[in-house]
């Protein structure tokens, strides 16, 4: 639009007024549409959380968008742009037992775990049954196995043993203290892989045998046959492979068995171990927690997770004044295994008979009238 009559500086002013009046109105229409929107407004405003990675939309004022994966400390500078945080929540990976739908199995101590079984390892009676046929992966209860054969062959604990590329994981990816060329001898490793599940000195324990890893892994199979477990399978001695599979009830007569071993019973249930490198010294802990409190009287206990199989436990425990083996597989939660554990050493207690004591004859002032004491057996 031309004004001749006016001024040549005056028209170029009233140009410019209507440019940024149409620009206001984009911004504001812009505005009314997004939705979660950030504004940076100068580079000195406050960058967002320099930990949160998400998919980022950068729209300009021309409309034009583009998106790109980055971290959102790299917007504190930007002027004038509208920045729409997209968040991808990603599902976690659902366990054997949840895809087979076990966890919707009730029970009456409302068990968190899809599978348990509570037996009395003197009467053989089951006190806890909750689908203990059903096969799973079994994760590092494995390593109870691994270190049966260990213990049994009469190796020679103290001979050196070399953490080589070969026992680094290959199979989920997980860390491990023990860095490639750290050596120890036979009994630290099987120390730390009962107590602390050590995945790179368990698999150095089979690496390291006599005849090899492969006649190692047959000789785990021989044995789970010999024992009775049916239902049993290893392909490997740390539990890292999901094909690593038994059932509850195989499981409780693995435990069974190594706990009538005392070297087994001593290390898996040891509180911590100090690890002196030469150069430092790493602190190992048990990874049951429940070892520690002393309401428990644990013989025996080994833990284990991986995705596939959820959080698993087995114990021995003296609870009540009953030695019972305990089974725990495809825990769903981080802590809900030793939960479990507490709910039923709960309900066994609760289930110890109270004897009635009637007490003896009374004085003749008092004829007529009955005392009774309850007194908890």
């Amino acid at each position: 639009m031309q004004y001749p009559f006016l001024p040549t500086h005056l028209r170029q002013l009233l140009l410019l007024t209507f440019v940024v009046f149409g620009l206001t109105a984009y911004a504001g229409d812009a505005d009314a549409v997004q939705r979660k929107t950030v504004t940076k407004k100068s580079a000195s405003a406050k960058p967002l959380p320099t930990k949160l990675v998400a998919k980022i939309r950068v729209k300009n004022n021309s409309g034009l968008s583009s998106a790109r994966e980055s971290k959102s400390s790299n917007y504190a500078g930007v002027s004038s742009r509208k920045i729409i945080i997209v968040r991808h929540v990603v599902p976690s990976r659902l366990s054997h037992g949840q895809l087979a739908g076990l966890h919707e199995t009730p029970d009456e101590l409302e068990l968190k775990s899809s599978v348990a079984l509570v037996i009395d390892q003197d009467t053989r009676e089951v006190l806890v049954r909750k689908n203990d046929s059903a096969v799973l992966p079994i994760a590092s209860l494995t390593k109870l196995m691994t270190a049966l054969l260990i213990s049994e062959d009469r190796l020679p604990m103290d001979e050196a043993i070399t953490i080589t590329q070969a026992d680094v994981d290959t199979e989920k990816g997980s860390r491990s203290r023990l860095a490639v060329g750290t050596t120890l001898s036979r009994g630290e490793m099987l120390h730390l892989a009962l107590m602390s599940s050590e995945n790179r000195a368990a698999n150095a324990l089979g690496r390291t045998h006599p005849n090899g890893m492969d006649a190692f892994v047959r000789a785990m199979n021989t044995k789970a046959k010999s024992l009775g477990m049916r239902d049993t399978r290893y392909v490997e001695p740390t539990g890292l492979s999901s094909q690593n599979r038994s059932s509850a009830q195989d499981l409780a007569t693995l435990v069974a068995a190594t706990s009538s071993n005392p070297v087994l019973r001593q290390l898996s249930t040891s509180l911590g171990y100090q690890v002196d490198l030469g150069t430092r010294v790493l602190q190992y802990n048990n990874t049951n927690k429940l070892v520690g409190n002393p309401e428990w009287d644990i013989g025996l206990q080994k833990t284990g997770y991986i995705s596939e199989a959820g959080r698993c436990l087995v114990m021995q425990a003296r609870v009540a004044g009953r030695k019972l083996i305990m089974v725990f597989l495809d825990s769903s939660g981080k802590f809900s295994r030793l939960g479990d554990a507490e709910r039923v050493k709960r309900w066994v207690e609760s289930q110890v008979p109270t004897t009635i004591k009637v007490m003896p004859a009374l004085p003749a002032a008092l004829d007529g009238d009955v005392v009774v004491r309850r007194v908890s057996g």
